[in-house]
């Protein structure tokens, strides 16, 4: 509209005859002399600017397009322009993003590899939930004795440059025994749980619990991943599975009062406590963890027998205060009834 200076309300008519108007003007033949270029152009956005009036104006009912409709129609072409613009930014960021992984990953995208491949497929023993993937060529940095083997390998998500020393070969024509996939993940979690990474190292040990589902030292790791990372839903399970593979040792009902007791299961937890504490009946905290989860429980004389069993055994002066708050707890009882 501001090109064809046209203002609302305009029918077809009046966008034909202000496109008539503005071409007497901006004709490049009666341009000023090296200003036929710049008519030009400015001629063409003219037309375009018409076109695109005349075929709103043939879209409104009655043809004539109103002030109200031009409004609507400016919103809809700055959402549109918004869009496109906002698509463009996200193509962009997505590609930013994808050359700096190429560029972390993936450096030797466009060298020829320095060494031949004799084995295609490898596994990386750093990170085995990668998979098995395809080794597409060995490369070489460095000299002498800081000379590096690096090799390209394509995984499922994606190509990952990784120490050459680090792969592990596979060969199809083997099955994969499961006693070495369960080590492979344990050391991978391991690791991942020295640097932190708590729920990478849960999901690593799925695999090895996947390969050897009665393994307690597996079992006893992922609960404390998850545990560490704060899934307590997901380490009370790993718990109870880990309390029914190692019935008769005391560690995973411990494990497993702290549990239920960071959730607020507090009855749950008194009895894990006190499973805990038949299977290491000499360990003085367990019969205190019992004494004050039944005081919570409001069970006076259940926690007044644990905490005086673990004072015989030699609990420090915190049993003591839990004594004196069980016992304060008789009035309040004899209120009760």
């Amino acid at each position: 509209m501001l090109l064809l200076e046209l203002e609302a309300p305009f029918d077809k008519r009046d966008v034909q005859l202000a496109r008539r108007r503005m071409a007497k003007r901006w004709h490049p033949d009666i341009a000023p002399s090296g200003r036929q270029f710049e008519h030009e152009r400015h001629l063409k956005a003219i037309n375009l600017a018409a076109d695109q009036l005349e075929r709103l104006a043939e879209g409104v009912r009655g043809g004539r397009v109103t002030r109200n409709a031009v409004r609507a129609s400016s919103a809809a072409a700055r959402q549109a322009r918004e869009d496109a613009g906002r698509r463009a930014y996200e193509a962009q960021e997505r590609a930013r993003a994808h050359a700096r992984e190429r560029e972390v990953h993936d450096p030797f995208a466009s060298r020829v590899p320095d060494h031949s491949v004799v084995h295609r497929y490898a596994r990386c023993q750093s990170y085995p939930e990668w998979g098995v993937g395809t080794v597409a060529g060995i490369y070489f940095t460095g000299g002498g004795e800081d000379m590096q083997q690096w090799a390209r390998v394509k995984f499922a998500h994606g190509i990952r440059t990784v120490p050459a020393g680090s792969m592990k070969f596979v060969d199809f024509s083997k099955p994969d025994p499961a006693d070495e996939r369960v080590e492979r993940f344990l050391l991978a979690a391991q690791r991942a749980m020295a640097d932190g990474q708590y729920l990478l190292a849960a999901q690593r040990l799925i695999y090895a619990r996947d390969a050897e589902p009665r393994n307690v030292a597996v079992l006893r790791l992922m609960t404390l991943a998850f545990w560490q990372a704060g899934k307590l839903d997901e380490a009370a399970r790993a718990v109870r599975d880990w309390a029914r593979v190692d019935r008769e040792r005391p560690a995973a009902h411990r494990f497993a009062a702290r549990i239920y007791e960071d959730m607020g299961a507090i009855d749950l937890a008194a009895e894990a406590a006190e499973r805990a504490a038949e299977r290491g009946p000499s360990d003085a905290g367990a019969w205190e963890r019992l004494g004050r989860l039944r005081l919570r429980l409001m069970d006076r004389e259940g926690a007044l027998s644990a905490l005086r069993r673990a004072s015989a055994l030699g609990a420090g002066g915190e049993v003591r205060e839990l004594i004196a708050q069980a016992l304060a707890l008789e009035p309040q009882l004899a209120g009760q009834r």
